[in-house]
């Protein structure tokens, strides 16, 4: 995977390229100012003002400090924000936010009924700084890039704003491209089982293959790409977004091995592209996004990754320890 392929799968440059055949969106540039609130590891304030209460302590409880007040004033961008809630309005009110190649799912567990649905810039601002995977499109877009020495192209970052569309999850399906030739079908939630994808298989890798062939192929900026697609109801097929070839994108059911070197395609017996999806409810498998729920201390802790945390908290717990080998102590003290 390359820089350039990382870049053309923008959603400001395919796009202008698909609009027939997508859902409505609008894209505003980001402004530097709001990237930095959105980079800002502080105390999440999305709108208005909030008062923060501390009360400091002593570790072994001995000594207590007076409780602390602070305000913190939610950051205002008065132009953004009237860009912002116009684009909304002009998509019916609710919207779906992205930046030029994520969208916040892993930010879905702390929005209102657990969904990307958006009417305000604070319900987007919410969702985008409790996002990794929008810092990561702000900070390591290009990190599994193969060509690392070569300079990183400069990205002009926007705001995208897809008007609000209930689609079914069992709907969603994601497709590899390699040398501009479909090798393989995953449904979006892998990790779930959907009925009527049994009972349609044939149909639905065919709606596929013909809007691939009709639409998509030979029309892009790259011969190795991946793209998701939606078969609403009357089994029409939308296309929902495109993704650079390579580990940077989930490869669901397939491993990245088997779809560099084609051996998803079963060889000259099998037609068209692989499609492989979950076939009974005994192999259901917890949503990969559930880990992004555990608090980022905790993950921290369980793995190694933060030294520091480690070591603060082993020193609580032996002083925790100490405290109560005294206090056994002196409960078996002679009277």
């Amino acid at each position: 995977m390359k820089k350039e392929q990382v870049v053309n799968c923008q959603f400001s440059v395919w796009y202008p390229i698909f609009k027939k055949h997508t859902i409505k969106s609008l894209i505003l540039p980001l402004p530097q100012n709001v990237i930095d609130y959105l980079l800002d590891d502080g105390t999440l304030v999305v709108s208005g003002r909030y008062q923060t209460t501390h009360t400091h302590t002593h570790t072994h409880g001995y000594v207590s400090y007076p409780e602390m007040s602070c305000f913190c004033q939610a950051p205002e961008f008065p132009e953004f924000t009237s860009k912002v809630l116009e684009a909304i309005n002009s998509l019916g009110g609710r919207v779906f936010p992205k930046l030029n190649w994520s969208a916040p799912r892993d930010a879905n567990w702390i929005a209102l009924n657990s969904s990307l649905q958006c009417r305000s810039l604070s319900d987007i601002f919410l969702l985008f700084k409790s996002s990794d995977f929008i810092t990561h499109d702000l900070t390591q877009p290009f990190l599994q890039c193969s060509d690392q020495d070569s300079p990183d192209p400069v990205i002009n970052y926007e705001l995208v704003l897809r008007k609000w569309s209930e689609l079914i999850p069992g709907g969603e399906f994601r497709c590899f491209v390699k040398e501009n030739k479909l090798i393989a079908i995953s449904p979006r939630d892998y990790t779930q089982y959907y009925q009527h994808i049994l009972k349609q298989e044939e149909q639905i890798s065919q709606a596929i293959q013909d809007f691939f062939s009709q639409h998509i192929q030979y029309n892009f900026l790259d011969e190795d790409f991946v793209f998701d697609v939606y078969r609403d109801s009357q089994g029409r097929v939308w296309l929902i977004d495109l993704n650079p070839f390579g580990e940077v994108t989930d490869s669901l059911l397939f491993t990245w091995g088997e779809l560099t070197s084609g051996e998803c395609v079963c060889g000259p017996v099998q037609e068209g592209p692989a499609f492989r999806y979950t076939t009974s409810e005994v192999t259901v498998q917890p949503s990969p996004c559930l880990s992004y729920r555990i608090p980022r201390d905790f993950v921290d802790l369980s793995t190694g990754e933060d030294a520091y945390k480690l070591i603060d908290f082993l020193k609580l717990k032996k002083s925790q320890q100490e405290e109560s080998e005294e206090e056994e102590e002196q409960e078996n003290a002679p009277q």
